[in-house]
């Protein structure tokens, strides 16, 4: 998925050329560069990707050259779907250094995009040349292999991206473009890959590993068997009234290889909760404050509350993974707030109450089946 993608039918986005000068000085090239750079990151953090380019396009008068500059360029063509121009672009940085593993990889995104998948396969060929450990690259060129029904490279390809990021794991899982390596027998150990890190993270009964990997049920609980069967986990259960609720936990080698401290029965203490847990209560948390600042009409309060759903560092990651919709549009409330003020927020006080009301039902749910 696009982090953000074109709103051609939206004004705000058009670059105001009345607020767009020529920043340039022949004082301080180095300062003016750096100075211009800067500009173009905000406005992308913005969306504001017409006017960033504007800016980019300012900096490289003063150096044609400079690959970072010339990346954030064919970053925001991309985004305005500008591809034939983010290609050009692209191609200078291969021109300036042939090796650059970033510029291959998103030359391939680019052919991917425009379902040319030949020419994508050849370009991510490129990047993991130039660089062997560049999990992404490795993980679209699955992908790609995967479209034109290459699927035993498909899924080396995908091995090796999740090997050098576990993360890829759990990522392929919800990708559609594996469609046609789901049903083999290599996929369904990825599978039990994706399973085993979910415990590792804390995850410990199968409605918490279900939720938490997007996985079918059917599908976590053969892959929890294949790893009891294989010695990789350990099951206890735990009484819930009458009844008893199986629960899985790493065995203490797999504990130690994997980087884990073994915790006792459920891999938590009393003083600790684990980090997913804990990620779902301080947004919880947030959801609770922000419902206050948008019922007060309080838009300064509100802007500075979503900057907690979407700055990585805070709940930005989480949001990503597991609320992305929701996650793009308190993004586009954000930078809405900030252009219409007090009226924007009260003609959609009602719809920002329910995506949150929304999100708490379901983090609600989740934190009932992490810590049953």
């Amino acid at each position: 998925m696009k982090p953000f993608q074109k709103k051609s039918n939206e004004k705000e986005i058009e670059p105001k050329k009345t607020e767009i000068r020529e920043e340039t000085s022949l004082v301080d090239p180095d300062y003016n560069l750096k100075k211009l750079f800067k500009k173009g990151v905000n406005l992308m953090a913005d969306e504001k990707l017409e006017e960033a380019t504007v800016i980019f396009e300012q900096a490289l008068r003063i150096d044609p050259n400079s690959i970072e500059i010339l990346m954030k360029l064919g970053y925001a063509r991309f985004h305005l779907e500008e591809y034939n121009d983010a290609l050009k672009i692209y191609d200078k940085i291969l021109d300036i250094d042939v090796t650059n593993p970033e510029a291959w990889n998103l030359k391939a995104l680019v052919h991917y995009e425009q379902k040319n998948y030949a020419k994508a396969l050849d370009a991510v060929e490129k990047a993991v040349e130039s660089d062997p450990t560049y999990g992404m690259a490795w993980y679209n060129k699955a992908c790609f292999l995967s479209l034109v029904n290459q699927v035993p490279e498909s899924l080396e390809a995908l091995k090796r991206s999740i090997e050098i990021d576990v993360k890829n794991a759990r990522k392929s899982i919800r990708d559609k473009d594996f469609a046609n390596v789901r049903i083999e027998e290599g996929f369904k150990r990825i599978v039990e890959v994706v399973v085993l890190e979910s415990i590792r993270q804390g995850y410990h009964t199968l409605g918490a590993i279900v939720w938490t990997t997007f996985l079918d049920k059917a599908d976590a609980d053969d892959a929890l068997r294949k790893l009891l069967e294989k010695g990789l986990i350990v099951q206890h259960e735990k009484r819930d009234g009458l009844s008893r609720i199986p629960i899985y936990d790493l065995t203490a080698e797999v504990a130690e290889r994997m980087g884990k401290e073994k915790k006792g029965l459920f891999g938590i203490t009393k003083k600790q909760l684990p980090k997913p847990v804990k990620n779902l209560k301080e947004l919880s948390q947030a959801i609770q404050s922000v419902r206050e600042a948008i019922e007060e009409e309080n838009v300064e309060k509100t802007i500075q509350i979503f900057e907690e759903f979407i700055e990585p560092t805070k709940s930005g990651e989480q949001m990503i993974e597991q609320f992305f919709e929701e996650h793009r549009e308190i993004r586009l409330w954000k930078i809405r707030l900030k252009d219409r003020g007090v009226d924007y927020l009260i003609e959609n006080k009602a719809k920002m109450l329910n995506l949150f009301d929304n999100i708490e039902v379901t983090i609600t749910k989740k934190l009932r089946n992490e810590i049953s």
